[in-house]
């Protein structure tokens, strides 16, 4: 026999523990109930419980010192809150500090149970996730100074979690590399790592690359095509430049991270998927949202954690290891020996501003290798452009 699953339910008002209370035992749920913060820690301590469910605004201890406590206390135990709008950026710093999910207040009772059954794990239809540990990642990430160490320490602990993180920083500072690195140290990482960047499409062609479309879908469908997000199912899906993504697909996108389903284009049933969400920017979003581009609720969404990389000229103690990590891998791939940065050559690379960041390093190195003599294994102020000697 099944044993029935135990979710607790916190509210100060009597009718809505009701509602729930009917609604849960109607779904195979025993429902416990509680008042206040006391009550609910108090029925902890003595009844097993598979889940929380817990309104913020009570009287005494809130809803989010409830959720600090039971993750201190049961931390196995998963805990969504029930939240009005305006206490979002509080539920958001609750997922960072444990908890599992949030839902914002009037709730619609069916997405309610949904995120219930993925908090306990009853979703018959995810498919099972990979167990083995993540070894060592594959991706160069390469870190002398303390900011981008700390960026490491960062992903290292967020990776093996479900939370959405938002990676921003200036054009060309490593955004994907982290992206590859949070999948890389994942449970998820031999599943399909999957990149877009939504600012290289047009909105209509964007549509269709994430949600995939069915035969006749629009004129030129000629057969079904899965999107994106199917293709990175149980796995992590990077999107890139995510201040680009137009206003109606930001509401699809918020559909998926609610809901973890969507419509292709031109279907008439969802399809469910099981997507850890990495996004990234070079612009402010929060600007975006003042001036009307791009979704606040979008954002408290993708901005579970927010992961910041610095440019390039912010920490140039990173410049020697990433200019000679280059420089070994893109002499091995032409044939040259060019592997070491002499003492006048360092000098006038950390001097130099990088507006273009890593990527205008690695192009760099590139040059000099292509430029090189075969038998040279030492980069000068010789194998660098004008402009370096200039910016000294």
């Amino acid at each position: 026999m099944i044993e029935k699953k135990r979710v607790l339910v916190v509210d100060d008002e009597e009718n809505i523990r009701r509602i729930l209370e009917m609604s849960f035992e109607r779904h195979g749920w025993h429902t416990l109930t509680a008042a206040d913060t006391d009550g609910a820690l108090a029925t902890l301590a003595t009844e097993k419980v598979d889940c929380v469910l817990t309104d913020v605004a009570m009287p005494g201890r809130d809803g989010f010192q409830l959720q600090a406590e039971i993750a201190q206390r049961w931390p196995e135990t998963p805990v969504v809150i029930m939240t009005a709008f305006g206490t979002i950026p509080q539920a958001v710093q609750a997922i960072r500090n444990g908890a599992y999910e949030y839902v914002t207040k009037p709730f619609d009772l069916d997405r309610l149970r949904k995120v219930l059954v993925a908090a306990m794990g009853q979703d018959a239809g995810a498919k099972p996730k990979s167990k083995r540990a993540p070894g060592k990642p594959k991706s160069a990430f390469i870190a002398e100074s303390q900011a981008m160490k700390e960026v490491y320490e960062t992903v290292r602990q967020v990776a093996d979690s479900r939370a959405t993180v938002l990676v921003t920083g200036e054009s060309g500072t490593g955004k994907e590399v982290v992206a590859k690195l949070l999948h890389e140290l994942s449970p998820r990482v031999t599943r399909p790592f999957v990149a877009v960047s939504c600012g290289a499409l047009p909105e209509s062609l964007l549509e269709s690359e994430l949600f995939g479309y069915e035969k006749g879908a629009f004129t030129g469908a000629q057969g079904s095509k899965p999107g994106r997000f199917e293709l990175a199912d149980s796995g992590t899906l990077f999107l890139d430049e995510i201040g680009e993504v137009p206003m109606p697909i930001q509401v699809k996108l918020l559909r998926v991270l609610q809901e973890r389903e969507y419509e292709r284009l031109g279907a008439t049933k969802p399809t469910r998927v099981d997507v850890r969400l990495v996004s990234a920017t070079n612009r402010d979003l929060h600007c975006a949202v003042d001036e009307g581009v791009f979704r606040l609720d979008l954002l408290y969404r993708l901005q579970v954690v927010e992961i910041h990389l610095p440019p390039l000229r912010d920490r140039k103690e990173d410049v020697r290891p990433l200019a000679e990590a280059f420089l070994e891998r893109i002499s091995a791939d032409n044939g040259r020996a060019l592997s070491q940065v002499s003492p006048e050559a360092l000098d006038l690379l950390q001097r130099y501003p990088w507006p273009g960041n890593v990527r205008e390093l690695e192009n760099t190195m590139e040059r000099a290798v292509v430029l090189a003599q075969r038998d040279e294994t030492v980069l000068t102020p010789a194998h660098l452009p004008r402009q370096f000697a200039q910016a000294a």
